[in-house]
């Protein structure tokens, strides 16, 4: 994967800060994942319903800061269904989030991925009022991610292996396309709606326009660290 950054900043000596903010969400989420799956089916549900974000629970009246509902959103970043959701959550996590974290910072990326996925998540919630099924995972704050990459690196080139018969072909296709192509498929997803899974199409587009939002916000205070470090 190669990079065009949109920042024209000086090389510089200084090593540059460790990306630890994505490693470790990647094993808070992995570890969350696995201790889960320790867990006997009843009292797993019961987890995923006390700690996962519940529509029907979460706009109570008064009852979402008197009973620390406030932080559900949160916590069901962490948990996930399946093995495949938690496979490819953290695959789009590293790929983006890397590069992503590079350019904003490691506190602004966290910041980026819990309150872009909260309030992904507390915009699915809002589309599916009433329902008991708890959201878990970190979709909405993976979509918050590709918002942000995009707007940091909007010129950026993927590569992709395709198969071409008995041989594979390396190409690389403008992250553009392939984000563009992504969102057209969630908006597509939104009005087929549960006939293509339990999933929160919603959230997946709330988290990425959050994190479109935010990068360019965070354009200046951006350019302004990258100069720093080129000092």
């Amino acid at each position: 994967m190669s990079i065009n950054p949109p920042f024209t900043y000086a090389p510089t000596r200084q090593r540059a800060h460790p990306r630890w903010v994505t490693p470790v969400l990647v094993v808070a989420c992995v570890a969350c994942y696995l201790w889960l799956m320790l867990i006997a089916p009843a009292p797993r549900d019961a987890m995923l319903g006390e700690w996962g974000t519940v529509p029907a629970h979460l706009f109570q009246r008064g009852q979402f800061w008197r009973e620390g509902l406030w932080l559900r959103p949160l916590t069901s970043l962490f948990m996930h269904a399946d093995w495949l959701h938690l496979v490819g959550n953290m695959l789009f996590l590293v790929i983006f989030g890397l590069p992503a974290e590079r350019a904003l910072g490691s506190r602004r990326f966290l910041f980026l991925f819990l309150v872009g996925g909260a309030f992904a998540n507390l915009v699915g919630a809002w589309t599916l009022s009433g329902q008991l099924r708890p959201i878990i995972g970190c979709s909405g704050a993976v979509s918050a991610t590709l918002g942000a990459y995009l707007a940091l690196f909007p010129r950026a080139r993927l590569g992709l292996v395709l198969p071409l018969g008995l041989y594979f072909q390396f190409i690389r296709v403008p992250a553009a396309l392939l984000i563009g192509m992504w969102v057209l498929l969630q908006l597509l997803f939104t009005w087929a709606g549960p006939g293509f899974g339990a999933v929160v199409w919603w959230a997946h587009l709330a988290g990425f326009g959050f994190g479109i939002v935010f990068a360019l916000v965070s354009r200046g205070a951006v350019e302004r660290r990258l100069r720093r470090q080129s000092d």
